[in-house]
């Protein structure tokens, strides 16, 4: 790990769904995220990605979180393709799945992922899952601070 890099910086979102993109920015901002920067589907996602990890001055996210909708496999493909660059970089990714089955879970553990929360639809469920991602990033950025 460099030394340089602002971890601390922001949540990055790639998401296929520019609506539910916009909901889950609004949910982790009012869950106490520090910023979220939307990165777009997989392709400009993946783009962007690589772009800012390859640049030793930008600040990178602290956490990436895919919630790729296009097919059912679409997060496990984006995994495999972005494993590698994010294990190099130390940036954690986390999966919004809709209620994932354990062996659909084990799945994207195995590929990379850090968690895997699931995408509710109603309200107050899907704020839970915004606070506990949030959780997920503080901890992640502090782990001297898990059983404070």
């Amino acid at each position: 790990m460099s030394n340089y890099v602002d971890y601390a910086s922001f949540v990055a979102l790639i998401d296929d769904d520019e609506h539910s993109a916009h909901l889950l920015t609004r949910a982790l901002v009012d869950q106490g995220a520090h910023g979220v920067q939307t990165y777009g589907d997989a392709i400009k996602g993946l783009g962007r990605l690589k772009a800012v990890l390859s640049d030793t001055n930008a600040a990178w996210p602290a956490l990436i979180i895919l919630d790729l909708k296009d097919h059912s496999g679409a997060n496990l493909e984006f995994l495999d393709v972005i494993g590698q660059l994010t294990r190099q970089h130390g940036v954690p990714v986390v999966v919004l799945a809709p209620q994932p089955t354990e062996q659909c879970r084990q799945a994207l553990m195995a590929n990379g992922a850090a968690g895997v929360f699931v995408r509710h639809a109603e309200r107050d469920a899907y704020r839970r899952v915004a606070a506990d991602i949030v959780e997920f990033v503080t901890l992640a950025e502090r782990p001297e601070a898990v059983g404070m």
